[in-house]
């Protein structure tokens, strides 16, 4: 049944599909790919090798993965995603979804606001999901980008069986230049794993429901680990320059609140000296912000292995939970 379904949909697809613009050059490769879902996932190689005829590779792609936002200092970073339009957007799309924002965090702890967030900086509360058909960009990376070539066959993979699962045409879903989908822009092995049906219609549809697009936030962070209740990040100062020794690589916390007093680090006279912690640094036009970082911080990070990322969407909710009305 699986794959009569899935035959009629790549056979309604191709006849809806003008011919493809550039094709991929590394025949080799995509044989290869092709022999792994038919030996591992029992795809048809006949309807495979049909698909990928009409994929088509996006220069452009390759282009926009070797500029990336992250790359930006923090002052620059920053007017990105913390402006007026931006916040105001936050407090209009948290009062049309109070009551699935108030459901997720009662369910799994997490704050409302920082759902809000993470969907704002995403796409701008789904106004901005992205304009590639996904396989192209997933296709794109695996066969022409040798340097993040594994990841992304890999999410080509979690794609087709996705699209297996959820009964969608391979040829249709659109996302980022790196393949992301949806409101929350989840990679297909992020959507297999985490993504969830709020209504209980069996659909799991983060292109268009933002409720199930909050669920499946709230899900992601849930399954990252985490901790109700918990501070996320504060700003600190330290005086001297041995603070710098915690300065490390890496972004889950790797010292403690005892440990950077001795470093001469100002923390909350409140704060347990056994406090997991992590010292960040961030570039300023004239100097540097320092912020510690607890385990909810690192949390966000895995949404998007980044600190810049991380403090926009905290510094993003701050400012929207301010604005919004009776959460002052």
């Amino acid at each position: 049944m699986q794959k009569l379904l899935l035959a009629t949909l790549f056979f309604f697809a191709l006849i809806s599909h003008s011919v493809a613009q550039a094709e991929i050059k590394d025949k080799a490769a995509v044989d290869k790919f092709i022999n792994k879902m038919v030996t591992e996932h029992q795809f048809d190689r006949a309807e495979l090798n049909t698909l990928f005829e009409s994929v088509e590779i996006q220069p452009k792609i390759i282009a926009a993965m070797t500029r990336p936002a992250e790359g930006m200092p923090w002052y620059k970073y920053r007017k990105i995603f913390i402006r007026d339009s931006r916040i105001q957007g936050g407090v209009k799309f948290w009062q049309d979804n109070q009551q699935s924002l108030a459901a997720m965090q009662q369910k799994h702890g997490i704050p409302e606001e920082i759902i809000v967030a993470i969907i704002g900086v995403e796409t701008l509360y789904g106004e901005r999901t992205g304009g590639h058909r996904v396989i192209d960009a997933l296709a794109t990376l695996g066969f022409d980008y040798p340097k993040r070539s594994k990841f992304f066959l890999s999410e080509l993979e979690n794609f087709l069986l996705l699209c297996r699962e959820e009964k969608m045409d391979p040829l249709v879903p659109v996302g980022s230049y790196a393949g992301a989908m949806g409101m929350p822009q989840f990679m297909p092995s992020s959507y297999r794993n985490f993504a969830a049906d709020y209504e209980g219609d069996a659909k799991r549809d983060i292109w268009n429901n933002p409720a199930d697009a909050i669920a499946s936030v709230a899900n992601y962070f849930a399954k990252h680990h985490w901790q109700p209740g918990k501070d996320i990040a504060f700003p600190v100062t330290a005086t001297g320059e041995q603070y710098k020794q915690a300065l490390t690589k890496g972004l889950k916390p790797d010292t403690n609140a005892a440990q950077l007093r001795a470093m001469q680090v100002e923390l909350p006279k409140q704060m347990a000296d056994d406090e997991p912690l992590k010292l960040l640094s961030f570039e300023q036009e004239k100097g540097q912000d320092l912020w510690v970082g607890l385990e909810n911080f690192y949390v966000i990070t895995r949404y998007n292995h980044s600190p810049l990322y991380a403090l926009a969407v905290f510094q993003l909710s701050q400012a929207v939970k301010q604005q919004y009305p009776g959460h002052q």
